[in-house]
Protein backbone atom coordinates (compact mmCIF):
# COMPACT_ATOMS: atom_id res chain seq x y z
CA UNK A 1 0.00 0.00 0.00
CA UNK A 2 3.34 2.19 0.73
CA UNK A 3 3.93 1.53 -2.87
CA UNK A 4 0.77 2.69 -4.07
CA UNK A 5 1.13 5.94 -2.39
CA UNK A 6 4.59 6.73 -3.42
CA UNK A 7 3.61 5.97 -7.32
CA UNK A 8 0.84 7.56 -7.41
CA UNK A 9 2.48 10.71 -5.79
CA UNK A 10 5.42 10.71 -8.06
CA UNK A 11 2.47 10.53 -10.86
CA UNK A 12 0.46 13.52 -9.80
CA UNK A 13 4.01 15.40 -9.15
CA UNK A 14 4.83 14.77 -12.55
CA UNK A 15 1.43 16.09 -13.96
CA UNK A 16 1.65 19.25 -11.60
CA UNK A 17 5.21 19.68 -13.18
CA UNK A 18 3.88 19.66 -16.80
CA UNK A 19 4.37 22.85 -19.03
CA UNK A 20 0.44 24.22 -20.67
CA UNK A 21 2.16 23.35 -24.01
CA UNK A 22 2.77 19.89 -22.58
CA UNK A 23 -0.98 18.79 -22.34
CA UNK A 24 -1.24 18.95 -26.23
CA UNK A 25 1.24 16.38 -26.69
CA UNK A 26 0.55 12.97 -27.80
CA UNK A 27 1.05 10.63 -24.73
CA UNK A 28 1.81 6.64 -25.04
CA UNK A 29 -1.83 6.29 -25.05
CA UNK A 30 -3.01 5.37 -28.67
CA UNK A 31 -5.39 8.26 -29.72
CA UNK A 32 -4.78 10.25 -26.77
CA UNK A 33 -3.01 14.01 -25.84
CA UNK A 34 -1.41 14.35 -22.44
CA UNK A 35 -4.65 16.46 -21.58
CA UNK A 36 -6.56 13.34 -22.51
CA UNK A 37 -4.57 11.18 -20.69
CA UNK A 38 -4.77 13.18 -17.37
CA UNK A 39 -8.18 13.50 -17.63
CA UNK A 40 -8.46 9.38 -17.57
CA UNK A 41 -6.06 10.23 -14.55
CA UNK A 42 -9.01 11.88 -12.83
CA UNK A 43 -11.37 9.11 -13.68
CA UNK A 44 -9.38 6.95 -12.34
CA UNK A 45 -8.82 8.92 -9.14
CA UNK A 46 -12.57 8.88 -8.81
CA UNK A 47 -12.63 5.24 -8.98
CA UNK A 48 -10.05 4.22 -6.06
CA UNK A 49 -12.17 6.84 -4.02
CA UNK A 50 -15.53 4.79 -5.36
CA UNK A 51 -14.24 1.11 -4.92
CA UNK A 52 -12.88 1.82 -1.01
CA UNK A 53 -16.24 2.95 0.10
CA UNK A 54 -17.96 0.02 -1.66
CA UNK A 55 -17.73 -2.90 0.85
CA UNK A 56 -17.85 -6.43 0.20
CA UNK A 57 -19.06 -9.47 1.88
CA UNK A 58 -17.78 -11.96 0.35
CA UNK A 59 -14.59 -14.10 -0.08
CA UNK A 60 -11.94 -11.92 -2.74
CA UNK A 61 -12.33 -13.67 -6.06
CA UNK A 62 -9.49 -11.89 -7.44
CA UNK A 63 -6.07 -10.63 -6.22
CA UNK A 64 -3.34 -7.95 -7.53
CA UNK A 65 -2.43 -9.91 -10.72
CA UNK A 66 -6.17 -11.69 -11.37
CA UNK A 67 -7.64 -8.43 -11.38
CA UNK A 68 -6.18 -7.73 -14.57
CA UNK A 69 -7.71 -9.26 -17.82
CA UNK A 70 -5.98 -9.22 -21.08
CA UNK A 71 -7.22 -8.14 -24.47
CA UNK A 72 -7.24 -9.94 -27.45
CA UNK A 73 -6.73 -6.73 -29.44
CA UNK A 74 -4.52 -3.36 -28.69
CA UNK A 75 -6.62 -0.48 -27.92
CA UNK A 76 -7.41 1.72 -31.10
CA UNK A 77 -8.78 5.30 -29.82
CA UNK A 78 -11.99 4.49 -30.74
CA UNK A 79 -13.95 2.73 -27.81
CA UNK A 80 -16.69 5.22 -26.64
CA UNK A 81 -15.23 5.44 -23.45
CA UNK A 82 -11.96 6.88 -25.04
CA UNK A 83 -13.68 9.24 -27.40
CA UNK A 84 -15.94 10.11 -24.08
CA UNK A 85 -12.32 11.03 -22.05
CA UNK A 86 -11.12 12.80 -25.15
CA UNK A 87 -14.23 15.04 -24.99
CA UNK A 88 -14.19 15.58 -21.18
CA UNK A 89 -10.70 16.73 -21.34
CA UNK A 90 -11.33 19.04 -23.92
CA UNK A 91 -14.23 20.42 -22.15
CA UNK A 92 -11.83 22.00 -19.23
CA UNK A 93 -10.42 24.24 -22.13
CA UNK A 94 -7.39 25.34 -19.77
CA UNK A 95 -4.77 22.99 -18.45
CA UNK A 96 -4.49 24.73 -15.01
CA UNK A 97 -8.12 23.28 -14.33
CA UNK A 98 -7.03 19.87 -15.56
CA UNK A 99 -4.24 20.18 -12.88
CA UNK A 100 -6.44 21.44 -10.35
CA UNK A 101 -9.04 18.95 -10.81
CA UNK A 102 -6.19 15.89 -10.70
CA UNK A 103 -4.63 17.61 -7.56
CA UNK A 104 -8.30 17.79 -5.70
CA UNK A 105 -9.45 14.39 -6.95
CA UNK A 106 -6.24 12.72 -6.78
CA UNK A 107 -5.18 13.77 -3.23
CA UNK A 108 -8.28 13.05 -1.90
CA UNK A 109 -7.54 9.63 -3.28
CA UNK A 110 -4.18 9.04 -1.65
CA UNK A 111 -5.57 10.33 1.83
CA UNK A 112 -8.34 7.47 1.21
CA UNK A 113 -5.90 4.89 0.24
CA UNK A 114 -3.49 5.73 3.32
CA UNK A 115 -6.60 5.34 5.81
CA UNK A 116 -7.66 2.70 4.15
CA UNK A 117 -7.68 -1.23 6.29
CA UNK A 118 -5.30 -3.44 3.96
CA UNK A 119 -7.86 -6.29 4.76
CA UNK A 120 -10.58 -4.45 4.10
CA UNK A 121 -12.72 -6.53 1.35
CA UNK A 122 -13.98 -4.15 -1.32
CA UNK A 123 -15.71 -4.42 -4.88
CA UNK A 124 -15.44 -3.20 -8.55
CA UNK A 125 -16.13 -4.40 -12.03
CA UNK A 126 -18.48 -7.33 -10.50
CA UNK A 127 -15.12 -9.04 -8.72
CA UNK A 128 -13.80 -8.90 -4.88
CA UNK A 129 -10.53 -7.77 -3.63
CA UNK A 130 -8.63 -6.67 -0.45
CA UNK A 131 -8.28 -3.09 -0.12
CA UNK A 132 -4.20 -4.24 0.06
CA UNK A 133 -4.78 -6.33 -3.64
CA UNK A 134 -6.79 -3.36 -5.26
CA UNK A 135 -4.32 -1.05 -4.31
CA UNK A 136 -1.48 -3.17 -5.38
CA UNK A 137 -3.23 -3.26 -8.73
CA UNK A 138 -2.80 0.14 -9.04
CA UNK A 139 0.55 0.38 -8.64
CA UNK A 140 0.45 -1.30 -12.22
CA UNK A 141 -1.73 1.07 -13.22
CA UNK A 142 -0.39 4.05 -12.17
CA UNK A 143 3.48 3.09 -13.26
CA UNK A 144 2.60 1.95 -16.95
CA UNK A 145 0.60 5.41 -17.26
CA UNK A 146 3.31 7.45 -15.77
CA UNK A 147 5.46 5.94 -18.69
CA UNK A 148 2.55 6.96 -21.03
CA UNK A 149 2.69 10.52 -19.65
CA UNK A 150 6.03 10.81 -20.40
CA UNK A 151 6.45 9.00 -23.95
CA UNK A 152 7.13 12.10 -25.91
CA UNK A 153 8.10 14.58 -22.99
CA UNK A 154 12.10 13.55 -22.32
CA UNK A 155 12.40 16.33 -19.66
CA UNK A 156 9.50 15.07 -17.24
CA UNK A 157 10.80 12.41 -14.62
CA UNK A 158 9.60 8.87 -14.91
CA UNK A 159 7.58 6.58 -12.59
CA UNK A 160 9.71 5.41 -9.61
CA UNK A 161 12.27 2.52 -9.87
CA UNK A 162 10.57 0.51 -7.44
CA UNK A 163 7.19 1.19 -9.39
CA UNK A 164 8.70 -0.30 -12.40
CA UNK A 165 10.03 -3.28 -10.49
CA UNK A 166 6.91 -4.32 -8.74
CA UNK A 167 4.85 -3.64 -12.04
CA UNK A 168 7.41 -6.06 -14.03
CA UNK A 169 6.83 -8.64 -11.30
CA UNK A 170 3.01 -8.86 -11.69
CA UNK A 171 3.24 -8.47 -16.02
CA UNK A 172 5.50 -11.44 -15.58
CA UNK A 173 2.88 -13.22 -13.31
CA UNK A 174 0.59 -12.45 -15.41
CA UNK A 175 2.59 -13.69 -18.88
CA UNK A 176 3.48 -16.91 -16.49
CA UNK A 177 7.03 -16.47 -17.70
CA UNK A 178 9.86 -14.05 -17.05
CA UNK A 179 11.64 -11.60 -19.76
CA UNK A 180 14.86 -11.63 -20.74
CA UNK A 181 17.25 -10.37 -17.82
CA UNK A 182 18.47 -7.80 -20.48
CA UNK A 183 15.63 -5.91 -20.49
CA UNK A 184 15.19 -3.01 -18.10
CA UNK A 185 12.17 -3.07 -16.07
CA UNK A 186 11.15 0.26 -17.95
CA UNK A 187 11.57 -1.67 -21.60
CA UNK A 188 9.96 -5.27 -20.40
CA UNK A 189 6.64 -2.93 -19.64
CA UNK A 190 6.91 -1.18 -22.48
CA UNK A 191 7.25 -3.87 -25.23
CA UNK A 192 5.22 -6.66 -22.89
CA UNK A 193 2.08 -4.43 -23.06
CA UNK A 194 2.49 -3.41 -26.98
CA UNK A 195 3.42 0.11 -26.02
CA UNK A 196 6.04 -0.01 -28.88
CA UNK A 197 7.65 -2.70 -30.66
CA UNK A 198 10.71 -5.22 -29.98
CA UNK A 199 13.79 -4.70 -31.68
CA UNK A 200 15.29 -7.07 -33.56
CA UNK A 201 17.63 -7.70 -31.02
CA UNK A 202 15.11 -7.86 -28.29
CA UNK A 203 13.08 -10.23 -29.97
CA UNK A 204 15.30 -12.58 -30.55
CA UNK A 205 16.26 -12.52 -26.81
CA UNK A 206 12.52 -12.88 -25.80
CA UNK A 207 12.37 -16.44 -28.10
CA UNK A 208 9.03 -17.46 -27.84
CA UNK A 209 7.82 -15.45 -25.58
CA UNK A 210 7.58 -12.92 -28.50
CA UNK A 211 4.46 -14.78 -30.18
CA UNK A 212 2.68 -14.08 -27.26
CA UNK A 213 3.38 -10.65 -26.68
CA UNK A 214 1.94 -7.96 -26.30
CA UNK A 215 -0.74 -7.91 -23.32
CA UNK A 216 -3.00 -5.72 -23.44
CA UNK A 217 -3.95 -5.00 -19.61
CA UNK A 218 -7.46 -3.86 -19.38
Amino acid sequence: MDLFSRSWTALRTAVSQLADEDFAQPSGCTGWLVRDLVCHLVIDAQDVLITLVTPAHTEPTRDAVTYWEVAGTPPTGDDPLDALTVRLAAAYEEPWLLRFHLDDVGSAAGRAAELADPGLRVSTRDVVLTASDYLSAYVMEWTLHHLDLVAHLPGVAGPPSEGLARSREMLEKIAGTTFPASFSDKDALLVGTGRRAPTATEKADLGALAAELPLVLG
